[in-house]
């Protein structure tokens, strides 16, 4: 199970399995273990937003926030390999899982760190995520508004979310945190969101009726 994903050690004894990401430009061979997101396959989500974002950049900043073992950094890799990507997670389980399947992969562009591992003046070019919606509202609110502004100016950011999980009221919540999103695919219940980062700052509006 992985009720606890988003702990820092997991107390879930260790188990480690291989599964397979298999995509239409890429297969990958990656190790997981108990105590991560979605330990026994790739999540549907990730598959999801992995099937239906458009090529990251060629070149600069790459991020995938909420890393688990790697799928979508390394596939960031793997599309953008002059790029730099950066996986972060809390779950260091997770992370050295991250770790190993790069190298297994034999990909040396990408950097599997903790959030206070990475430059604070690093900016990306694109930002990838299947968000941990299920460390609460207040706390999914607060990583989002740390992260998104991280764009570069004409930079985007690709969240999946399952409809029934908010993806529609958290649309909702980043356009009125002055952070532009639209939905570009939906798909089994879940809906691929695109951000963009405004040329000028906003207010955000603060009305607390339409949160996830």
């Amino acid at each position: 199970m992985g009720e606890h994903y988003f702990s820092s050690r997991p107390d879930a004894a260790s188990r480690t399995r291989t599964i397979d990401l298999v995509l239409p430009d890429l297969h990958l061979r990656l190790e997981t273990d108990r105590g991560v997101f979605s330990p026994d396959r790739i999540d549907p989500g990730t598959r999801i937003l992995l099937e239906t974002v458009p090529p990251p950049p060629p070149t600069g900043n790459l991020l995938d926030l909420g890393c688990g073992y790697g799928p979508i950094a390394l596939t960031q890799a793997c599309r953008s390999p002059q790029a730099s990507v950066y996986g972060v997670d809390v779950n260091e389980r997770a992370l050295e899982l991250a770790r190993w399947n790069a190298s297994t992969a034999g990909l040396d562009t990408v950097r599997f760190v903790l959030a206070d591992e990475i430059d604070p003046e690093l900016r990306f070019d694109a930002i990838w995520s299947n968000p941990p919606i299920r460390i609460g509202k207040a706390a999914l609110h607060d990583l989002l508004l740390a992260w998104l502004p991280r764009l570069t100016p004409g930079g985007r950011a690709h969240l999946v979310v399952q409809k029934h999980l908010g993806s529609d009221s958290l649309q909702r919540w980043l356009n009125d945190q002055g952070l532009p999103t639209e939905r570009i695919a939906s798909r089994s219940a879940y809906r691929v969101l695109a951000v963009t980062l405004p040329d000028q700052p906003h207010r955000p509006a603060r009305t607390g009726n339409d949160t996830p």
